[in-house]
C-alpha cells in the first residue's frame, strides 16, 4: 500500500441496484456508479428476484468500466475489492459475489465480504469526491437503519461494535411505504409516492394508529398497514366505488390527506425511538441510514429533535442513503485494515441480521416465540457468558467474534 490509505473496489448486487465504487480511506469516493432498475420493476409494483438477478448480469460490468474511467485508476492499483455477501435475494447477491471472486483471483487481490446493513451505517462517513474535509460520527451514537427490507437501531460505541436496540417485528419501514403506496394507488417505490403526495394534504385531519410497542425499542408497522387498508376500503364502500384490489380509487385530494397520515404515523414513531434512545444511551451523535432516510419529513423530525439537544445529526444526501456500493466501500474499509478476508468459498447470506450470537436459530430475525425463541436466547445467554459482558448485550467486533 506504499504508505497510503487503502483504495477498494467495492461491489453492490444486493436487491435491485447494480453498484460499483472506488472508496479511499473508507471515506473519500473517488468514483461511483449505480445502474437502478426501478423502471423495470414498476410494472410489478415491486420487485421480480429473478429480473433482478438478470438485470445485475447486464450492468455489473459497464458500472465497473465506468467507474475505473472515472477515477482514472486500473484494477492493479486497488488494494483489495469488497463485496455485498448478505443479506438480500439470493440471485442478486450471487452475481456481484461471483464477479468480485473473479476479479480477486484473476488479480490477486484480497477479498472482503461485507453485511449490507452495516454499510447503511457507514454510508454517514462517506464524502464525495470534491467535499471537503470533515470529521465523521463521533462515539458513542445510535444509528437508525430503515429501509425497504429492515428497520433497527444501534448503538455503537466504537467502530464495527454494535449493540442491538430494537428491531422491526414485521413489516420494515419501506416496506409499509410500498404496501401503503400500492393501496392508496400511486407509484413505485412507495416512499417516494407516499412523501410527494403527502405534499399535497391541506386539512392533515388522516390520524392513523402508531404501534408503540410499549417502552421496548421494537417496531411494528404491519398494524399501521391493515388500518390504512381497512380506511380505504371504507371510505371506497361509502363513496360506492368498487374495492382497492378492482381497480378502486379515492379522489386525489383524500389520498393526499390519507398519505399525510400515513407518512406522519411512520415517522412519529422511528423519530421518537431514535431520540429516546439516544437519551437514553448517553449518545454524542445520530446516524440515520437507509432508503426511508431520504424521507424528508423523517429527517426533518429527528434534526429538529438532535438539534434540542444540542447534538450532530449525520444523515447521507439522499443518493447514498439508498443502495450503492460506495458504503459497502466504506464498511469494507474498516474489516480490511482489521485483518479480515474472505476465502473463494464465500457465499450469499440471503439472511444474514448484522447482530446475532453465535449458535442462534439462522432466521431472518431474532424470533420472538416457541422453540426457537427459546434456542435463540439460550444462544445469547452463552455468550453473554464466554464474553464476559456484563451488560448481557450482544456485541459484535472484530475482537469479539460475534459479527461474522
Amino acid at each position: 500500500m506504499s504508505g497510503r490509505e487503502p483504495l477498494l473496489l467495492a461491489i453492490e448486487s444486493s436487491c435491485d441496484e447494480t453498484g460499483v465504487a472506488l472508496v479511499v480511506g473508507g471515506r473519500r469516493i473517488l468514483a461511483q456508479a449505480v445502474a437502478s432498475q426501478i423502471a423495470l420493476h414498476a410494472p410489478a409494483g415491486g420487485i421480480v428476484p429473478e429480473l433482478a438477478a438478470r438485470a445485475h448480469l447486464r450492468w455489473i460490468v459497464p458500472a465497473l468500466a465506468e467507474v475505473l474511467e472515472v477515477a482514472g485508476v486500473t484494477i492493479p492499483e486497488v488494494d483489495g475489492i469488497a463485496v455485498t455477501a448478505g443479506p438480500g435475494l439470493a440471485g442478486s447477491l450471487l452475481v456481484g459475489i461471483a464477479f468480485a471472486k473473479t476479479l480477486a483471483w484473476a488479480h490477486g487481490l484480497p477479498l472482503v465480504g461485507v453485511n449490507h446493513l452495516e454499510g447503511h451505517l457507514y454510508a454517514a462517513w462517506l464524502l464525495d469526491p470534491d467535499e471537503p474535509e470533515r470529521p465523521g460520527p463521533p462515539f458513542p451514537l445510535v444509528a437508525l437503519v430503515a429501509s425497504g427490507g429492515h428497520t433497527f437501531l444501534v448503538e455503537m460505541r466504537d467502530h464495527l461494535a454494535y449493540r442491538l436496540l430494537g428491531e422491526t417485528v414485521d413489516d420494515a419501514a419501506g416496506e409499509a411505504f410500498d404496501k401503503a403506496g400500492r393501496l392508496l394507488g400511486l407509484g413505485y417505490p412507495g416512499g417516494p409516492a407516499i412523501a410527494a403526495a403527502a405534499t399535497g394534504a391541506l386539512r392533515h385531519d388522516a390520524v392513523l394508529p402508531r404501534a408503540w410497542m410499549g417502552d421496548s425499542y421494537d417496531f411494528s408497522f404491519s398494524g399501521l398497514k391493515t388500518a390504512l387498508r381497512r380506511q380505504v376500503e371504507g371510505e371506497l364502500a361509502t363513496a360506492g366505488r368498487p374495492g382497492n384490489e378492482a381497480g378502486g380509487r379515492l379522489d386525489t385530494s383524500r389520498v393526499s390527506e390519507l398519505a399525510w397520515g400515513f407518512q406522519e404515523a411512520v415517522v412519529d414513531v422511528l423519530a421518537a425511538k431514535t431520540l429516546r434512545a439516544a437519551d437514553e444511551t448517553g449518545a454524542a451523535a445520530v446516524v440515520l441510514g437507509g432508503g426511508v432516510a431520504s424521507n424528508q419529513a423523517l429527517r426533518a423530525r429527528i434534526a429538529a429533535g438532535v438539534a434540542a439537544r444540542g447534538l450532530p445529526l449525520f444523515v447521507p444526501r439522499p443518493g447514498l442513503c439508498t443502495d450503492n456500493a460506495a458504503m459497502i466501500g466504506a464498511a469494507g474499509w474498516h474489516r480490511f485494515v482489521a485483518g479480515e478476508r474472505a476465502t473463494s468459498d464465500l457465499a450469499a447470506r440471503p439472511a444474514w441480521p448484522l447482530i446475532r450470537p453465535a449458535g442462534a436459530p439462522a432466521t431472518r430475525r431474532p424470533p420472538r416465540r416457541g422453540t426457537a425463541a427459546r434456542a435463540y436466547e439460550t444462544a445469547l445467554a452463552a455468550e453473554r457468558d464466554a464474553a464476559g459482558n456484563a451488560t448481557g448485550d450482544p456485541i459484535a467486533s472484530p475482537t469479539r467474534g460475534g459479527a461474522r
